[in-house]
């Protein structure tokens, strides 16, 4: 049996990014919630959100480079 570790450490990656967000908004907007209001919840989702839109357009831009540069090895 073999071992692929490079898809193991990107599988890796990609839960503790999953993990992180769902701690984020999950247990971060409950708190909100609980202590200031569901207004307040609200606020703080957007903002959350809105802090999530520059990494988000990094991620997608570091793909596209990816995604380019794999495909000018193969030719």
């Amino acid at each position: 049996m073999k071992r692929d570790l490079r898809k193991f450490a990107s599988q890796t990656n990609v839960r503790l990014g999953i993990g992180a967000l769902v701690l984020l908004f999950g247990v971060g907007l409950a708190l909100i919630y609980f202590i200031y209001g569901p207004s307040a919840a609200v606020a703080g989702l957007l903002c959350m959100l809105g802090g999530l839109v520059p990494i988000a357009l990094i991620l997608a831009w570091l793909y596209g480079i990816d995604w380019i540069v794999k495909r000018a090895r193969t030719k």
